[in-house]
């Protein structure tokens, strides 16, 4: 643990101006939500008018770039929370610093990125974090217990079916860049591996897998500025496969939105069944709903989450699962565990994600280790 009782939390990203950031829509809310833990020691935005609003806002110092927050001698945790693609610029630096990261999910725009950061991670024993929030969902918490204790026996299968809420034929200027593949910010890389990463915490690696990725519309329209763009980002994903238990997986996301269901996630075993669904595909952000049914039963029932997956001093809705992972983290750094996701987990991460690509690319099932 560290020597001081407090980690002092610089974000970089925390602009509030902006509807979407998600520096300020769940990190800034899960910071104080933990005020023994952390410390909001630093903001930075990407101009010095909006670094100043920030300050003002949030009550800590302002910076207009990444460099000066990094180096802030209060600051022991960096928080990288901008555009994909310029992840690995920022976090090398702050590595190279000797501070801490928290990165959002993707870690970086690509494999290689990836294996460089974790790589540098390990080599200088640096704690990280990786943004992937649905595994600390109390509905996913609490699904993986009712498997772990038998309630629907031997896992057969799942399936799951999500809409991704973007990547449709309409977009707004904040949300356009999504649209081109080489940000690396797509319907795979962003709703999907956010909800892998909860199934596989709930059921395993995957093993062997096939995918397709179908790009078929060419063109979005940014709806407030009325310009139309080139659309080279997957609309429609399917993968399937199996993990290493045995157990048979079929996944089918699309982007937009569905009039039907826009989740239902199914999880068969010999026993009885348990349904998610969620208003969204996106399951790290999603309020989920969870059902079952045992083999005696015809039909599945709400099943109510225990008090006792809920922590009351912690934030509901979108930020819960965020601060989840900050409270884990201090706990990890408290006790000398290491039971937050980090950069290696990022980088088994990105190699599925590869894999998945690589699927789509050759038509040939991938095999994973």
């Amino acid at each position: 643990m560290m020597n001081k009782q407090k980690i002092g939390v610089g974000i970089i990203g925390a602009s509030p101006s902006n509807p979407y950031s998600w520096a300020v829509n769940t990190h800034i809310p899960s910071i104080k939500a933990l005020p023994d833990d952390y410390d909001l020691s630093a903001v930075s935005t990407s101009r010095q008018t909006t670094a100043k609003e920030a300050e003002k806002k949030f009550g800590a110092p302002g910076f207009d770039n990444h460099l000066d927050l990094i180096n802030h001698p209060g600051v022991d945790l960096v928080v990288v929370t901008v555009k994909v693609p310029y992840h690995h610029e920022i976090i090398s630096a702050a590595l190279d610093a000797g501070k801490m990261v928290f990165s959002e999910w993707p870690l970086t725009n690509g494999l290689d990125e990836a294996e460089d950061l974790s790589k540098r991670a390990e080599t200088s024993g640096i704690r990280t974090i990786v943004g992937l929030q649905a595994r600390y969902s109390p509905v996913i918490r609490y699904a993986r217990d009712l498997i772990s204790e038998g309630y629907i026996g031997d896992v057969l299968g799942t399936t799951l079916v999500g809409s991704g809420m973007g990547w449709t034929g309409v977009t707004d200027r904040l949300n356009s860049y999504v649209y081109d593949k080489a940000n690396g910010v797509t319907l795979l890389s962003v709703p999907i591996m956010h909800t892998f990463d909860a199934l596989q915490y709930l059921l395993g690696d995957f093993s062997t897998l096939s995918a397709e990725l179908v790009s078929n519309q060419t063109e979005a329209l940014i709806a407030d500025t009325n310009t139309i763009i080139p659309f080279t980002s997957p609309n429609h994903v399917s993968i399937m496969g199996t993990l290493t238990k045995g157990t048979a997986v079929s996944v089918f996301y699309r982007g937009g939105i569905s009039r039907g269901e826009n989740m239902h996630w199914e999880i068969n075993g010999t026993k009885g069944d348990l349904v998610i669904t969620a208003p969204s595909g996106h399951t790290q952000l999603a309020e989920l709903k969870l059902q079952g049914g045992r083999i005696q039963e015809n039909r599945v029932e709400d099943l109510i989450v225990p008090e006792s997956y809920f922590a009351k001093h912690l934030p509901t809705g979108m930020p819960g699962n965020t601060a989840r992972i900050y409270e884990q983290f201090a706990k990890d750094l408290r006790e000398g565990t290491y039971n937050t996701p980090d950069f290696a987990h990022a980088l088994r991460q990105h190699k599925l994600l590869s894999a998945i690509e690589t699927a789509s690319l050759t038509g040939m099932r991938q095999h994973l280790n």
